[in-house]
This record gives structure tokens, sequence and C-alpha cells, in this order.
């Protein structure tokens, strides 16, 4: 009872407090227009030049491979891999495909789909949505790689430990959860025939033409890249506003805090990172730090997309702190002994231009797709032969017949 009522005075407090938060936000706004302006535009820059156009054909990927049945199908020939590795169902394996070479919130909007066709329950949501939550390849490479560090070579390293650690934190997190109490039996049928059953069965379901399929995906995958460039714009206004009230706080703090995008070049610049990777280390840790976070304003991306299936908060934030703990911890383990790959760069992003800016720097966004094409795909022949390893080793100690 005394649980119940404090719930309860949570909940109601919970408008009040939201409530509060905006009049202060607005009175800080209209003190301080200015600002206030300048760093809405920063925002919508961000937006418009890098976040749109490189999730929008992701996001609108998933949305139509999801209701061709392609995930599901995909998701048997993964199933060992994700039930026991991750103790998830294995057409969650898609959507943990997708949030890696797509990022947030792509990630979120593949959870949401198979929660809505009853492939997830709301807890399994919560999981997946957590494991699924990776910066883009976008993000990692071409900002912070590119532009903000010079170096291409230290984007693909901070990729890779951004992956690697957070695989490592939802296997972690999977741990904690009891396996489900009864399994289906081994199933007979060959398994190119299961997938093919799978895949018919949840096109089946959706039932939707082509022509209305692409129209529907076209509108979701710009409704929720709006939601998100709403998000960054007002969280940019936030850190404007709370870095211009606490002089004294490093301006790399708040940002990292709250927005992945503003905090890598928060830190980049406090640090006067030249690129190399005989850098500041600490600053390199704290980078990969806040990546593994992702920032609040990622984080309520997530949720917004999620609200259907009753995803919480603190769930993903503890998730995402463990993302975070192990990115940094990693950091601190192979940055130096990589230093060596420096001297050997690698050819696949060029270095950019001494003259041009970030800004500039980031503006080539739609001429980049091919290689994050090309990374998707990696990615996902990568999790079919480990994926066949696992199977193969499942029907030796298990055979179906």
């Amino acid at each position: 009872m005394h649980k119940s009522g404090i719930r309860r005075l949570a909940a109601g407090s919970l408008p009040l407090l939201s409530g509060a938060a905006a009049i202060l936000l607005a009175v800080a706004i209209v003190l301080s227009p200015e600002a206030s302006f300048e760093a809405s535009l920063k925002g919508l820059k961000l937006w418009w030049t890098l976040v749109f156009p490189a999730l929008l054909p992701f996001l609108i990927l998933s949305e139509m491979l999801t209701a061709s049945g392609f995930v599901h199908g995909f998701g048997v020939l993964l199933e060992p891999l994700m039930t026991r590795v991750f103790r998830l169902p294995g057409a969650a394996s898609w959507t943990l495909a997708l949030g890696m070479t797509a990022g947030f919130p792509a990630g979120a909007g593949g959870t949401g789909q198979l929660h809505q066709q009853g492939s997830l329950t709301s807890k399994e949501a919560g999981r997946l949505a957590a494991l699924a939550h990776f910066a883009s390849p976008v993000t990692v490479l071409i900002v912070i790689g590119v532009a903000f560090l010079h170096s291409p070579t230290s984007g693909y390293i901070l990729l890779l430990i951004h992956w690697s650690s957070g695989l490592l934190a939802g296997f972690t997190a999977s741990l904690f959860q009891r396996r489900e109490a009864s399994t289906p039996p081994p199933s007979r049928k060959p398994l190119y025939r299961r997938m093919a059953l799978a895949a018919e069965e949840a096109h089946r379901r959706d039932g939707r033409s082509f022509g209305k399929l692409l129209g529907e995906s076209v509108a979701a995958a710009v409704q929720q890249l709006m939601i998100a460039g709403g998000y960054i714009i007002m969280f940019a206004v936030v850190i404007s506003l709370l870095t211009k009230a606490l002089p004294l706080l490093s301006p790399a703090f708040p940002a990292a805090l709250l927005e992945l995008h503003l905090g890598a070049a928060a830190i980049t610049a406090e640090a006067g990172y030249s690129g190399s990777l005989n850098g500041s280390l600490p600053a390199m840790v704290l980078l990969s730090a806040a990546l593994g976070w992702s920032g609040i304003c990622a984080q309520l991306q997530a949720l917004t997309l999620l609200k259907p299936a009753g995803v919480r908060f603190l769930p993903m934030a503890a998730v995402r702190l463990l993302h975070s703990l192990y990115a940094a911890v990693l950091t601190l383990l192979v940055w130096k002994p990589l230093q060596a790959l420096r001297a050997n760069e690698l050819p696949v992003l060029a270095e950019p231009d001494g003259a041009q800016t970030a800004a500039q720097q980031t503006t080539f966004t739609w001429s980049r797709l091919p290689e994050l094409l090309s990374l998707q795909g990696a990615l996902l022949l990568a999790l079919l032969a480990l994926s066949a390893a696992v199977y193969l080793f499942s029907r030796k100690r298990h055979p179906a017949g």
C-alpha cells in the first residue's frame, strides 16, 4: 500500500514538474532571445544536413522489409544467436542490424513495428530497444571521425568500440532476464522452408499492397524524423541556455549529457584535438563514453516511438550507462595499442581538406550513402556467418529428427 501511494504521488507530481520546467524554459528563452535563436538554427542545420538525409532511406527500408516478412524470415536464420545470446526472439535480429547500421531512432522504429505486429512483448520490446540503440555510422565516421577529429581511422576505431561495447552491454543486461518457461520443440522442417513460412505469415498479417506500403513507409519515416528534429532543436536551445547560465560548468558536460552531436563537438573543441591518435586519451575516453550514453535527447526520441509498447526510461538509461562504462574501459585498453594504425590510414574516407570547416564537411551525407549501405551489407554477412555457426552447433547437439 505504501509503495502504491508513492507511485501515485510520483505520477501526480510529474505533470507539475514538466509544466514548471516548460515555464522556466520559456522564461529563459525570452530573456536570451538571440542566443536561443542561434542555438535553434544550429540544431536545425545539424538535423537537416546530417540526420534527415542519413536516416530517411534506412527508415523507409525498415518499414517495407518488416511488412514484407523479410525480417521474420531473416529472424528464423538468426534465431539461435538471438535466443541463446540475447534471449530475444529471432525476428529481433534485423532490428539489431538496423540499429547498428542506421542508428537511433531507426532501432526504436524497428522495435515498435515488431511490437505492433505482435512479435514482441512489451518487456522484450524494451530490452530490444536498449540493445539496438546505437549511434549512426554517419555520426561516428563522418561527423566525429572526419569533421571533428580529421582522422577516418579514429572514426573506425571509435565505431568498433561503440559496437563491441553496446553488444557487451546488451549481453550483460540479458543475464538478469529470466529464460522463457517453455520453448517450442525443434521443427523437423528444413531451414529454408521455415524461413519462407515465417515470411509468408508475417506478410499475410500485414496485408498492405505495395503502393499503400510504400506511401505509408515514407510518411512514417518522415514523421519519425520530424520528431527527432524537434528534439534536436529544443535540446540545442537548452544546452545553450545552460552553458550561459552556468559559466563555470564545462560546456562539454551538459552537451554530452543531453545531445550526442553537440556533445561530441564540445568535447573535441575543448580538447583542441588535432586528429592524431597520439592526442588526448582522456578526451577520447570521454568521447567514446558519450557515444555509449547517446544523450537524453536520443533516449527520449526512442521512447517517443515506443510509447505504445510501454517502454520505460529508467531501464533504457541503465543499459545506456552500462554501454558508456564499457566503451570508456575499452577505449582505455585499446586506444594506445592501436596508435600504430595511424600510419596505415584507412582509404575509405579520405582525409578532409584542412581549409574546409566542420560544417562544410558534414553536408555531403547523400554522397556517403553507398559507403553506409556497404557497411550494412558487411554487418549482415557477419551476422549470417555467426548465426550459421550457432545454428549448425545447435543442430549437432539437438538434432531435429
